[in-house]
């Protein structure tokens, strides 16, 4: 499936990018409206995400021409609203079509979540079968450490989601990725799920205060384990609840 990001800001496009990839999202990604506009019909995208903080006095045009063409049932939309987007744009994104709002502040795991919610909801994954990200409880048995490149120092810490794509990440020591900068690679990772020890590389998607990697090398069959851990968690939790 393809979904257009309208996206200035690299950080948001970035997060959206990671944080949307498990549901089987393809991106394609514009800094500028007027080119989206001109190939919208070229793409062909099943969702589309406009920033409305972006592009403050673009995005109520834009929706409105996705809308001349592409109803509900052909191409989600969803906006993202920044601090000020106010209580008329909400009433005027709903009356020109829009699916949903998701506040920009991706920080935030109940913004991740509803905008996960609103494009799993509306476009599922067409082979039926859907990724998920999950936030590991005390029961589950995940843990992550890794190798700074440069010093090969260890540093440890908490998963505080995961998915067959990436994870999110709060280390022991903060300090020791002060350094880190998007799109840093760390080769030498060590992932554990349940009795499984996975070694992908990994991507920096977004530094501090809390930390996101894309694995950007995972052999397929340790793929395969860790999708399969997180598809059977549900059933290992209930078992352990009772």
């Amino acid at each position: 499936m393809k979904a257009l990001l309208v996206i200035d800001s690299d950080t948001a496009c970035r997060l959206v990018s990671f944080y949307l990839e498990p549901l089987g999202f393809e991106f394609i990604r514009y800094r500028s409206p007027l080119k989206a506009m001109d190939n919208i019909e070229e793409i062909d995208p099943e969702a589309v995400i406009v920033s409305a903080e972006d592009f403050p006095r673009h995005w109520k045009t834009i929706v409105q021409f996705i809308r001349s063409e592409r109803d509900k049932k052909k191409t989600t939309i969803v906006i993202l609203k920044g601090p000020t987007f106010s209580y008329e744009d909400a009433a005027k994104a709903a009356q020109i079509g829009v699916d949903g709002i998701a506040s920009d502040n991706l920080e935030d795991p109940e913004e991740l979540d509803r905008l996960q919610n609103m494009l799993g909801r509306y476009r599922p994954v067409k082979n039926g079968r859907r990724a998920k990200r999950v936030r590991p409880a005390d029961w589950d048995r995940v843990e992550f450490i890794f190798t700074i490149p440069d010093s090969g120092a260890i540093v440890t810490g908490r998963v505080t989601s995961l998915s067959s794509s990436g994870l999110a990440f709060e280390p022991d020591d903060p300090a020791a990725l002060a350094a880190g900068a998007s799109g840093t690679r760390y080769g030498e990772c060590s992932l554990r799920v349940g009795s499984s020890i996975l070694s992908p590389s990994c991507v920096l998607v977004r530094a501090s205060p809390s930390f996101a990697f894309s694995f950007d090398g995972l052999a397929d069959a340790e793929r395969a384990e860790l999708e399969k851990y997180i598809q059977e968690r549900p059933l290992k939790g209930r078992m352990l609840r009772n």
